[in-house]
């Protein structure tokens, strides 16, 4: 038997012969003890059950209280989280369900992300997204392949900040096994301006201690103004950068993998078109909702970029923002820094500790209508 040298989901893997132990946690399995899964006697599906007794779909899903939260997961290590899967029923909002992950003890989570926006589902409506790390599949199913080691210990929690109780299935798979050195922690972190402020940023990610890369942004933009709103560029800083960064994208539509504005027509004719989602594995724009029309205010957009082939390192810390900038009416062709509606969710692997967060919105600010 080979020995184990790190988490892989990667098909490079699928015929190897590993040091590792493979295991589940759900609802038919809350500790995922081998042996352990389908003894349920109680839970969601007990009454439909009841002619067939107990290994028959007694328990496939967990309510979770109006204010409660609910540990989805509780596993020692060392091992790798290798896949997520979730869904919950159509009336539950998705930014009222908050996702936490604590790896190896910490009291300071390291990721605490809206369940939607994690999945790339911003605006509570269903999103078709075809991505290696994330998947969204008909319907409303969601699915996370990020590799997730883990050393002594890891916990996942989901709190429920909506008023009524959400019925929540799930499944968490991970394996078991010693892990090199060089792994480092998965991170992911939620931030809103809304509106930006005029002529400032948006800040994806700030304050982060330790080396590590960033691997990944995922933005539930909502446009406050007729026209075109993405010219604004993607700045990173890494280590000692100040005034000026080491990375700066073209704009908006650029650093998520499309051009002149997501819209086909643009090369031949001015906006003729409007915009065409497409979802890829690196990059996507699966979200476009147009209530007003295209190009009109009220528009709202999701879009994602996975650095995955193109991870941004850095030694000892990193800072990420985006500019909101569209274009005045004017005859001169001036930007218009704007004043949208801005999510962001930043993903990144670093060494432990986890500085702590900003303070998570309250449900109010977090309310989309």
């Amino acid at each position: 038997m080979n020995h184990f040298t790190g988490p892989s989901s990667f098909l490079g893997a699928a015929s190897r012969l590993l040091d590792a132990e493979s295991r589940s946690i759900s609802p038919e399995n809350f500790t995922g003890d081998p042996g352990g899964a389908g003894k349920a006697t109680k839970g969601t599906g007990a009454r439909s059950a009841r002619a067939l007794g107990q290994g028959w779909k007694v328990s496939p899903s967990i309510p979770i209280i109006a204010g409660k939260s609910f540990t989805l997961a509780e596993i020692s290590g060392p091992g790798t989280i290798l896949r997520i899967w979730i869904t919950t029923l159509e009336n539950v909002r998705l930014r009222h369900l908050i996702l936490r992950m604590y790896w190896d003890g910490q009291d300071t989570p390291s990721v605490e992300v809206p369940l939607g926006d994690f999945f790339c589902c911003g605006w509570e409506s269903y999103s078709h997204v075809s991505s290696i790390p994330v998947c969204v599949n008909p319907g409303r199913a969601f699915n996370c392949y990020w590799e997730m080691p883990f050393r002594e210990s890891a916990r996942i929690t989901l709190e429920n900040r909506d008023d009524d109780t959400a019925v929540i299935y799930y499944q968490i798979d991970y394996s078991l096994s010693e892990l090199p050195r060089d792994c480092a922690h998965f991170h992911a972190q939620f931030q809103r301006s809304n509106p930006t402020q005029y002529g400032q940023p948006h800040t994806v990610l700030d304050g982060v201690r330790g080396r590590g890369q960033y691997v990944g942004t995922y933005m539930a933009w909502g446009s406050n103004n007729n026209g075109w709103w993405g010219e604004g560029e993607v700045k990173f800083y890494i280590d000692d950068d100040t005034d000026f960064p080491s990375i700066c994208s073209t704009g908006t539509e650029d650093y998520f993998g499309g051009s002149h504005n997501f819209d086909i027509g643009t090369a031949l004719a001015r906006f003729p078109n409007g915009y065409t989602p497409y979802s890829t594995a690196f990059a996507g724009l699966p979200e476009v909702l147009s209530p007003d029309g295209v190009y009109r205010s009220q528009q709202r957009f999701g879009m994602y970029r996975w650095h995955i082939p193109d991870p941004i390192r850095f030694r000892e810390t990193i800072s990420v923002t985006i500019q909101a900038l569209g274009w005045r009416t004017d005859k001169d062709r001036r930007y218009l820094p704007l004043q949208d509606d801005v999510a962001s969710t930043a993903f990144w692997y670093q060494t432990l500790p986890t500085a702590p967060f900003p303070l998570l919105p309250n449900r109010d600010h977090m309310e989309i209508i």
